[in-house]
């Protein structure tokens, strides 16, 4: 066996990102998840003779602004190409993308890397962004086994395409997951891709290779259309290994396609790439170069001001990005870092959290617990979101205003928040009342309460005063027992020491 000492892998990416737009990129076509086959299609994107391009102007922002929240420099003038290799979903027998000058170069992705999800041992971390370019998707071919046919549904040719093209600068899937996460998170708080792997509005392809730090970068291969981050990871981590595995035994990588298996969680082999493909690059004739204007002011006299991308423009409408909300998070309301991720990962449990803190007395610190983890647990339980959630901030902070204030115990308001989440439409207060879960204030009452266990536990009583304290917890519980949770076990404990001392 021949020892091939220090491998190590190296992971780059490709993303395809669905734009986020009510039409195509080339057509006024619509754009909708799971109509009928070929109810979306207009003439030219089944690629009818004497059709021509109109490229569209929300897709084009879309992707300036994606370029602009991840540090990428904006060419201000960008080319479109026609990219030729036949597919049987691409009836034009080409793809209109951007090879020569694409419309974003240069920038970063920022993100957070935990080893083995320990929130002790992570890091920050940022992988360089080689470029984002528009193209268009293709459509989709149906395989009939039964009838040993091929079907095509066009709804998805043209819908319009951010190519990223991430560097070689990940060495495994963990790390590749982490970014990807990231990006997803940017993209949907921009609005500019709702990220969605399932529905195939995220599709990642992985380049990967392992070498010997030092040497050049080995021979890689390329994973192709993993559908989800949990996929990724372990697509890229086996290709590693089965690469290493390779090597170690003498033999060679092959530059080859590869797909990921769920059900083995293998990769398999598609086609070798040893061959270079032509894709025979060419201009395309029937699109001007496209143009970016850094201010109002240099949009040309006789351009529609309406219709030119400005990147002042874009700019000014960049919403608060997820590293920046989470560092104001933990910084505003000195919560743990971990929460701020489960806060930042819930579509609309900021606002959620940060409504509730706004209207109760409490701490953020105890808020974050009932957000996270009653909260959460009920709309996971029902399969909600945070916008179907029964139960409103505003009721939330009427009861921790209740426990803060001692009107409540905390076990009661556990019983409390169920039965709100059940009867949303009743007051937090005539919930207590009509079920009796007052805390019990009445100094008279509690010593009552006190005297009738300790005179029912003589021997418990007797360990006390012999100097074991901690059986004093067993009377407490027998009083938090009977009534049901509703005593301060601070008020409790002063009597019951009252009492037996």
């Amino acid at each position: 066996m021949v020892i091939v000492p220090q491998l190590v892998g190296v992971v780059g990416l490709e993303i395809h990102a669905q734009i986020q737009s009510k039409s195509k990129l080339f057509s006024g076509s619509q754009v909708r998840f799971m109509s009928p086959p070929n109810s979306l299609v207009s003439h030219f994107d089944a690629s009818l003779p004497g059709t021509l391009p109109v490229l569209n102007h929300r897709c084009v922002e879309a992707a300036v602004l994606t370029g602009l929240a991840l540090n990428c420099t904006i060419n201000k003038r960008s080319l479109f190409d026609r990219k030729h290799y036949f597919y049987a979903d691409m009836p034009a027998g080409f793809q209109i993308t951007q090879q020569r000058i694409p419309i974003a170069v240069n920038g970063t992705l920022v993100y957070n890397h935990f080893e083995g999800h320990k929130w002790n041992h992570g890091m920050t971390k940022s992988v360089k962004i080689k470029q984002i370019q528009l193209e268009q998707d293709s459509g989709k071919s149906l395989h009939d086994e039964e009838r040993s046919q091929t079907l095509i549904d066009l709804n998805r040719a043209g819908v319009g395409l951010m190519e990223l093209v991430m560097e070689p600068d990940m060495c495994g899937g963990e790390e590749a997951a982490s970014a990807v996460r990231e990006l997803q998170l940017i993209l949907q708080t921009l609005g500019t891709c709702q990220a969605n792997m399932s529905e195939g509005q995220l599709r990642v392809d992985a380049n990967v290779s392992v070498h010997r730090p030092g040497d050049p970068l080995g021979v890689r291969t390329e994973v192709k259309n993993i559908n989800s981050v949990r996929h990724l990871a372990k697509a890229i981590d086996y290709e590693i290994q089965r690469q290493m595995k390779v090597l170690r035994s003498g033999g060679t990588v092959i530059n080859e396609t590869r797909a990921f298996d769920s059900k083995s969680s293998t990769t398999i082999a598609m086609r070798d790439k040893e061959g270079l493909q032509d894709y025979r690059f060419m201009p395309e004739p029937n699109l001007p170069p496209l143009f970016v204007y850094e201010t109002e002011d240099s949009v040309p006299a006789g351009v529609d001001s309406a219709q030119a991308v400005v990147v002042e423009r874009l700019i000014s409408c960049l919403p608060e990005m997820p590293a920046q909300k989470r560092m104001r998070l933990v910084e505003t309301y000195d919560i743990q870092l971990e929460h701020s991720f489960t806060l930042v990962n819930e579509e609309g449990l900021v606002d959620y959290f940060e409504s509730v803190v706004q209207k109760t007395k409490a701490k953020p610190r105890k808020v974050i617990g009932w957000v996270l983890d009653d909260l959460m647990r009920n709309l996971n339980l029902h399969n909600l979101n945070v916008s179907q959630s029964p139960l409103s901030p505003e009721a939330l902070a009427q009861m921790i205003d209740l426990i803060e204030s001692g009107r409540i115990s905390s076990p009661v308001a556990k019983q409390v928040f169920q039965e709100m989440w059940k009867a949303p439409e009743l007051p937090v207060e005539q919930i207590i009342e009509e079920r009796d879960w007052w805390m019990i204030s009445d100094v008279e009452q509690l010593r009552a309460l006190c005297q009738r266990i300790v005179d029912g536990h003589p021997e418990a009583v007797q360990l006390i005063k012999g100097g074991n304290k901690r059986v004093m917890n067993k009377l407490i519980g027998e009083i938090h027992k009977v009534t049901k949770g509703r005593t301060d076990p601070v008020q409790v404990v002063a009597i019951l020491e009252e009492m037996i001392f």
